[in-house]
């Protein structure tokens, strides 16, 4: 397999069962699958009902997706531009080392281009040395200044209730 043989196609409603199983392998791969609550229902509601979340494009190799990446769109007032933000990059682990991550987030990069987006950021985590590496062999920079805050739950409640 080389990356030529790579297509990057976008999910289409059918796939969501796919997209859920996706998301399932990288939680485990995150070692949080405890965490995993999103249904297929749910899914297909944010991912193609009527206001549509996010997006979601599969790597394929001879037709069989072997990786994704689930992003929307973000913006940068201090840029006055839109970005995509990376939400989720998994690339199965037979697959790994040939490219395929590779060819998602230039995927990705070209639609930050023709979408006039200011850039293309997500996150990691921290024991993922090997994804570090490889974010860090694009050209990626780690924002050192920044910590991700986050709403969940009965605080989330509380504060909007």
């Amino acid at each position: 397999m080389s990356t030529a043989m790579i297509e990057i196609r976008p999910a289409v409603a059918a796939d969501v069962e796919l997209i859920l199983e996706f998301i399932r392998e990288l939680a485990r791969f995150e070692r949080l699958e405890h965490e995993v609550i999103a249904s297929a229902a749910g899914l297909r509601e944010a991912l193609f009902g009527t206001h549509r979340y996010a997006e979601v494009v599969f790597a394929c190799d001879a037709g069989e997706p072997v990786g994704f990446a689930l992003f929307f769109h973000n913006f940068s007032t201090f840029k006055g531009q839109p970005g995509i933000y990376l939400e989720d990059l998994y690339v199965k682990p037979h697959m790994r080392g040939r490219g395929v991550g590779r060819q998602l987030l230039r995927h990705l990069a070209r639609l930050a281009l023709e979408r006039r987006c200011a850039r293309l950021e997500w996150a990691v985590l921290e024991w993922n040395e090997p994804a570090i590496t490889f974010y860090r062999s694009l050209g990626a920079r780690p924002l050192a200044d920044w910590r991700i805050f986050r709403l969940t739950g009965t605080a989330l409640e509380q504060l909007g209730g």
